[in-house]
């Protein structure tokens, strides 16, 4: 059987595969995506999408307390599970559906399976043989899992979507972001949370005021931690699952356990070898700054990579590689540099830029530091205790901006902007000269 010809052939149809796929078909290429699951990947069905989906549910929540605090007439009551996921899968169905009508009008070739490399520029997907002008691998990654004695009775990120009711008593496994934003959603949803981690903090990727003042807010809503603990093995007893670490100490009695300790890349069954194309130490595809693999004309993209595994990184990576490769732009690629990011943790987290860590490692004693902490409005109108905190991280004489961390209410929504004005190189003089939107938490920012 003769192979079709295909100018892109893409392997994975979540957020890097579909923003290659369409940008490139509508710079005129004949594309076809192979994809052995629901379209959107990890971010639409089970991560970003349904992720904030239950974020909100759990805010929402949070916002019965508040309105009780300060007077309204209403007893909180607890989420109906099974209603409120018809809504979120029915808000997935709609996604789903936008793709395939896009896919539709561009006259994009959605093939179902998976797909693996003949040689470096032919796909066998399912029973059909396809020549590609360009490949490119957009697989993303799963979630892992301790290989430990018991490791398979625990659920991961995947599993917790599965979820059809609030566990009673749940143990997380982690110290990332996924094991953070759980912990708040199950907590704030009415679970008992027990977080263990194998390190002395939360979140060691991000600057240590975040680590801190989270690790604070969340003990203060009830969530169990317990750092310098080293899962060895997983039991299960008619009082639920037992976990035993490296020290010999053993917790109990828990409901669900959710494996929250990273993610590895999805390159098993591709026929990478085939292709000649390179792993890193880690296994990710190894790709350079213009997210090309060490074979001409196939190409990496997304969590596969070992790149900031963001969806919206995945996504403006894709669209300047096919804006290169099929749009005629020499020069298109993305700066990964000073990427904003939010950790939808209770209470949320924006960073962008340098921790004071990473800028003092780069440029010493001339990092100067400021911060606020303060109680927001309506915390403070409910009698609460939890503040927002806010920290600018600055260089030289000029005082330009290398890092901005933000912690507490609106923190997610609040930074878009302000990352504009940290990647333009802005001064803490041009915050200072900005007149402040009061009363609101964002004033802070340019108050300090």
């Amino acid at each position: 059987m003769a192979a079709e010809r295909f100018d892109l052939v893409v392997l994975g149809a979540g957020s890097a595969g579909i923003a290659m796929a369409v940008r490139s078909a509508r710079h005129g290429a004949r594309v076809a995506v192979v994809e052995p699951g629901p379209l959107g990947g990890t971010c639409v069905n089970v991560g970003c999408v349904p992720k904030k989906a239950m974020w909100l549910a759990a805010e929402l929540a949070e916002a019965q307390q508040l309105a009780r605090e300060v007077g309204f007439d209403s007893a909180p009551g607890a989420l109906h599970w099974p209603r409120f996921i018809e809504r979120r899968s029915g808000y997935i169905d709609n996604i789903h559906a936008s793709y395939r009508k896009r896919f539709d009008e561009l006259g994009i070739e959605l093939i179902a399976g998976r797909g693996r490399f003949l040689a470096a520029n032919r796909i066998a997907a399912g029973e059909r043989e396809l020549a590609a002008g360009h490949v490119l691998v957009a697989t993303g990654a799963r979630s892992h899992r301790e290989a430990i004695p018991g490791g398979e009775l625990g659920i991961d990120s995947d599993g917790f979507f599965a979820l059809r009711a609030c566990p009673r008593r749940v143990a997380i496994v982690g110290s990332g972001y996924i094991a953070v934003e759980l912990a708040g959603v199950l907590r704030a949803l009415g679970a008992e949370v027990v977080v263990f981690a194998r390190g002395d903090r939360l979140l060691r990727a991000f600057d240590h005021d975040l680590g801190e003042g989270l690790a604070q807010a969340m003990q203060a809503r009830g969530i169990g931690l317990a750092f310098g603990r080293a899962t060895a093995q997983v039991t299960r007893t008619a009082s639920g699952h037992a976990l035993r670490f490296a020290d010999g100490s053993v917790e109990q009695g828990f409901d669900e356990l959710i494996w929250a300790t990273g993610r590895d890349p999805v390159t098993d069954g591709l026929g990478l070898d085939v292709a000649g194309v390179a792993l890193d130490a880690k296994g990710f595809v190894a790709t350079d700054e213009w997210q090309d693999t060490n074979v001409p004309n196939v190409h990496a993209v997304g969590d596969v990579t070992a790149r900031l595994a963001l969806t919206p990184v995945a996504i403006a990576a894709s669209r300047r590689l096919a804006d290169r490769v099929f749009g005629g732009k020499a020069d298109a690629k993305l700066d990964y540099a000073n990427v904003p990011t939010v950790v939808f943790s209770h209470p949320p987290i924006g960073t962008v830029g340098l921790s004071e860590e990473s800028a003092r490692a780069q440029h010493g004693d001339a990092v100067k530091v400021y911060r606020t902490s303060f109680r927001p409005m309506l915390t403070a109108l409910a009698h609460g205790e939890e503040r927002t905190r806010m920290k600018l991280v600055c260089v030289g004489d000029d005082e330009r901006i290398l890092g901005i961390h933000l912690l507490g209410i609106a923190a997610d929504e609040m930074l878009q902007g302000f990352a504009v004005a940290l990647k333009m190189g802005a001064r803490k003089a041009d915050l200072d000269a900005t007149v402040a939107i009061h009363p609101t938490s964002a004033e802070e920012l340019v108050l300090m």
